[in-house]
């Protein structure tokens, strides 16, 4: 990659109160700097436009982990599609924020399968499905009492209470003598490691 189209970023970015003109400019570099693979530019980009990327996820999602995933994987998306911006079809910014929406409606239609499959789980036993049932959610169902099972004990805890049970967070606590901010850390915690688990899990299973 090369670093030579842009020489000082920093040295180009405007300043608070700069004219738009100049601006623009700036941006029109980054873009350029972009298309040519040029490292410091996408650095420069992430350090623009990070804020606003995760301040758009963390609105939509409202979890701050999720938030975080998809911030990741917007710049990602950003620098391996680099070819595919346009500059002429606008500016650098709006094309981010076009792919920050697009992974954010990825993230939220993720985020109902996940929920669909622990609650399917959780409101019964496992059970051989009817037939013609799709493999993959049998593929699912294992797939998350395997990771479940893998969580730290209290973590796992937490979850199968509120899972199998039907425990609030505030009962969960009585019935284990923990705080309650203790419940809602491993609840939270455990939430993300099942999600990446599982997530993990389809991957493994894809590329064997």
């Amino acid at each position: 990659m090369s670093t030579n189209t842009l020489t000082s970023p920093s040295a180009l970015a405007p300043t608070a109160g700069s004219p738009p003109a100049e601006a623009s400019r700036y941006e029109d570099e980054l873009g350029r700097g972009l298309r040519a693979a040029d490292e410091e530019a996408f650095a420069a980009i992430y350090r623009q436009w990070g804020s606003l990327v995760h301040t758009m996820a963390t609105r939509s999602l409202g979890d701050t982990y999720e938030a975080e995933d998809v911030t990741q994987q917007v710049f990602l998306g950003a620098w391996r599609g680099r070819d595919g911006y346009r500059p002429e079809r606008g500016p650098l910014g709006a094309w981010l924020v076009g792919i920050t929406r697009r992974k954010i409606v990825d993230a939220l239609a993720a985020r109902t399968r996940r929920l669909a499959l622990i609650e399917s789980v959780a409101h019964g036993p496992y059970a051989p499905p009817p037939d013609g049932a799709a493999p993959d959610g049998v593929l699912d169902r294992v797939l998350l009492v395997d990771r479940l099972s893998r969580l730290p004990r209290q973590q796992r805890q937490v979850l199968c209470l509120a899972f199998y049970e039907d425990l609030t967070q505030a009962q969960i606590a009585e019935r284990t003598g923990m705080p309650l901010g203790t419940v809602k850390s491993h609840a939270r915690r455990g939430l993300h490691r099942l999600r990446r688990g599982i997530e993990q899990g389809h991957t493994e299973t894809t590329d064997g």
